[in-house]
């Protein structure tokens, strides 16, 4: 089965590739661990725009999670080595491994992560971009 293009306007050139980022977003859209927030910070009416990813990482050192952004992608990792010397009655907090991606727009840029009472805060700028007019010149021919 093919899937109808969702920016299929003749007026729309260029797209393919916002396309293909609607396509991931909604792949990896099923697993809702670890439960996260994004707040804008700051006043949103003065450039440049501030936000803030939080997720709820409980048990999870600095060391057991990594922060990075591989080309467009916010990836966040945890991995948590099971401790193999305790003994469980039971067991409800499970070590578990989990991958949180977020696509970022162009000029999106990562400020920094904090670690902070089981809460992981990642923090981004979107700085504003320059307005640019360009006059092109129409060619005569004959």
């Amino acid at each position: 089965m093919s899937r109808v293009p969702t920016l299929n306007s003749p007026f729309l050139l260029g797209f393919d590739e916002i396309e293909r980022a609607l396509d991931r977003v909604a792949k990896s859209a099923g697993d809702g661990y670890p439960p996260y927030n994004i707040e804008r910070v700051g006043s949103p009416d003065r450039p440049p725009e501030r936000l803030r990813i939080t997720l709820a990482v409980a048990g999870f050192t600095r060391e057991e999670l990594d922060v990075s952004v591989e080309e467009n992608q916010l990836v966040i990792r945890g991995r948590q080595q099971d401790d193999k010397s305790r003994v469980f009655l039971h067991r409800g907090i499970a070590a578990r491994q989990f991958q949180r991606t977020f696509l970022l727009a162009d000029g999106m840029e990562v400020m920094g992560a904090d670690l902070r009472n089981g809460l992981l805060s990642v923090d981004l700028i979107r700085p504003e971009p320059e307005r640019v007019a360009k006059k092109i010149d129409i060619a005569v021919r004959d």
